[in-house]
């Protein structure tokens, strides 16, 4: 068979197949029209079925919520009908209650029981206004209302107390000590009462128009932040054995009501009590290492300076009660956030402080005026005392304006008042003191024997202590001084470069003052002692205390200045030596070595016999001249005195060596001794005893 037959059989194959395909897919298309119009027959008759039914239950579903919204309101109209008929009878039901108070039947069903009353009277005002009932209810809710302020008052009255004066102390030693600790928090009243307190407080607020009760709680906690102040006063001064009347008076202050621990329990405040204490520590020292020791004591100076303890205990206590002003302010302003609604927080905390905020005020507005009248007395170390106030102030000032944000302005503007009221003070007391420096006029005064004169020693007793208090002190010269600047954001920097200044001219003022002073001296040897003395002292003093630093950040040529000064007077001094040196040196004819051999070896003439006695004679009579004189003569530094004694040694003694040398060997006299009083040996314990009055 060929190909093409083959080809062709096999095609006839193929569409004899699908033929057979297309007759199955016919059947099978027929049977899913016939099954469609079964299903859709189905369907039509379920629908039909189901809008039956819709129509026959849904009269029935309609009756049905009818009656239950019937029934929900008869049971609303009978729930009503009998808050109604009880508004009726509460007034008799609860008269009872009200009349045993809060305190005996309970706050919280008391409250309960105002709240019905308060129902009651909000239905009968809107119904029924002209109804006996509303006069019953009106009437018991308004005993009700008074019982509970009076509970509130009675609640305060009980139960407040001033804090005890160790937990104050222990609450600022935390405070400044511990940094980063947990603050120690007072506990003013037991939780239970604060709780009480806030109920009745809220209830009233919401309820009344009453603000009784805000009155109640800002007199006590006003009484009671007094007496705590007080306490806190009191204790500080048996503590530190102050028995003595207070600078600060309150004579209308009531006394503390608290019960504190003894002076054994206080704790250690370093940091609060240091700052009180700090200048009248650093002029002790500096009356300690004084020029005047007990060597070389003071002729015709001024007595020593009066101690003024008390004084410092008043600061120490006023310093003291500004940091637990302000921790007590925190706290009330902490408790009261319970108790008092948000809305009226700011006024009653403002009345609340307002008395013992003018306490304060007051006290310091008093060590303002007694440091003024230091000042009209020239009682300028006293005045110094003003500087550790005014640094704690103003440390914790904007913690205070944090604290009194939202008060009324007058008594944001206080504390600010009180810091610029010192600040000028303290302003004034350094311009006063630097031109009672320049005019000085105590010239009867001058130290007969050329020591340190006392107006240097006030000088360095009043500036070393500035240091400590460089940034305060330079702020107050900047703010109230001839340089005064817009607002207190002072540059710590500017403020230790404007005292540097300062420093430097009142120093400038004290050595103009001590030259025109030296000038009284008929002495001209006595005068550059003085001078000496005192530009060593001051020199010393300023190294010792770190002045010199802080003062170099301004001038770095004031050391260098002083050290010239010093040699200067040294030079000055020894000029008084020339009368000695002129019989012992041989200026203008010196022998010479050969010539004395020559003189030795024969018989001298009397010319030349009667020239070297008068310069034994001469030089013996200028050294006891001198001894007498400048015996007498002060230098109170050991090592300054030591100094020029020494430098006089080497000034002297290789002259008169050589001189005796080449004189004691000649035959110029038949009674050596009565020439020759001194041996090198004696020169030098001749020079010894200058400087020394016991000598």
């Amino acid at each position: 068979m060929s190909a093409t037959s083959i080809q062709k059989a096999d095609i006839d194959n193929k569409l004899e197949r699908e033929k057979n395909n297309l007759l199955n897919l016919n059947e099978a298309l027929n049977k899913s029209n016939t099954n469609t119009t079964n299903m859709l027959t189905i369907l039509q008759s379920f629908e039909n079925r189901l809008r039956k039914l819709e129509n026959t239950v849904e009269p029935v579903y309609n009756e049905t919520e009818m009656l239950r919204r019937r029934q929900e309101n008869i049971e609303k109209t009978m729930v009503t009908l009998d808050n109604v008929l009880g508004y009726y009878h509460v007034g008799k039901e609860v008269e009872e209650f009200i009349k045993e108070g809060p305190h005996n039947c309970g706050l919280e069903k008391y409250l309960s029981i105002m709240d019905r009353l308060v129902q009651a009277h909000n239905y009968f005002n809107k119904h029924n206004p002209t109804s006996l009932e509303l006069t019953d209810v009106i009437r018991v809710y308004d005993d009700g209302k008074e019982a509970l302020v009076i509970e509130f008052r009675t609640l305060l009255g009980r139960h407040c107390r001033p804090v005890p004066p160790v937990m104050v102390l222990d609450m600022i030693s935390t405070d400044e000590e511990l940094q980063g600790s947990d603050d120690i928090q007072l506990e003013h009243l037991p939780e239970k009462i604060l709780t009480e307190l806030s109920l009745i407080s809220t209830w009233l607020f919401n309820n009344t128009k009453n603000t009784e009760y805000m009155k109640d709680y800002t007199r006590s906690r006003s009484s009671m932040l007094i007496k705590s102040l007080q306490g806190l006063k009191d204790h500080m001064k048996t503590s530190t054995g102050n028995s003595s009347i207070s600078l600060f008076s309150m004579a209308n202050s009531p006394a503390a009501g608290g019960k504190g621990k003894t002076s054994k329990d206080t704790p250690a405040r370093k940091s609060v009590r240091k700052m009180a204490h700090s200048f009248k520590r650093r002029a002790v020292i500096t009356l300690m290492q004084s020029p005047f020791d007990p060597g070389n004591k003071r002729q015709g100076s001024h007595a020593e300076l009066p101690k003024e303890e008390n004084l410092d205990v008043e600061v120490d206590i006023y310093i003291t009660e500004l940091s637990a002003l302000l921790k007590l302010i925190q706290s009330e302003a902490q408790l009261m956030s319970g108790i008092i609604a948000d809305k009226h927080h700011r006024s009653v905390f403002d009345n609340i402080i307002q008395e013992g905020l003018d306490s304060v005020i007051k006290n310091g507005e008093l060590l303002a005026v007694n440091a003024k009248k230091s000042i009209a007395k020239h009682d300028f170390i006293n005045v110094l005392s003003v500087f550790p106030v005014l640094k704690h102030l103003r440390s914790i000032k904007p913690e205070f304006d944090l604290t009194l944000e939202g008060c009324a302005t007058p008594t944001r503007a206080k504390l600010t008042s009180l810091l610029s009221t010192l600040g000028s003070t303290a302003a004034k007391a350094l311009e006063e003191f630097a031109l009672s420096i320049k005019t000085d006029p105590e010239k009867a005064s001058m130290p007969k024997d050329g020591t340190v004169h006392e107006l240097t020693n006030r000088t360095i007793i009043f500036l070393e202590p500035l240091q400590d208090y460089a940034d305060t002190a330079g702020a107050m010269l900047l703010l109230h001084g001839e340089q005064a600047a817009p607002s207190e954001a002072v540059d710590p920097k500017k403020s230790k470069m404007r005292l540097a200044d300062y420093i430097t001219k009142t120093l400038s003022a004290l050595g103009l003052n001590l030259t025109i002073k030296a000038e009284t001296y008929s002495d001209p040897t006595l005068r550059p002692v003085f001078m000496l003395n005192n530009y060593h002292y001051i020199l010393k003093s300023l190294k010792r205390s770190g002045l010199l630093d802080l003062i170099h950040t301004w001038n770095k040529d004031v050391g260098q200045f002083y050290e010239d000064r010093i040699n200067e007077q040294k030079k000055l001094y020894s000029e008084s030596w020339s009368r000695v040196m002129h019989y012992i040196t041989e200026v203008h004819e010196p022998i010479s070595q050969q010539r004395i051999q020559a003189m030795e070896n024969s018989k001298l003439k009397d010319k030349e016999k009667q020239n070297i006695k008068d310069k034994f004679s001469g030089f013996n009579k200028e050294l006891e001249d001198i001894l007498k004189i400048q015996k007498g003569y002060a230098i109170p530094d050991p090592e300054l005195r030591e100094q020029m004694k020494k430098d006089n040694k080497d000034f002297i003694i290789p002259a008169f060596r050589m001189f005796l040398d080449k004189f004691k060997r000649l035959n110029f006299t038949k009674n050596p001794e009565k020439y020759i009083k001194y041996s090198v040996q004696d020169v030098a314990e001749v020079v010894d005893k200058l400087f020394d009055m016991s000598a």
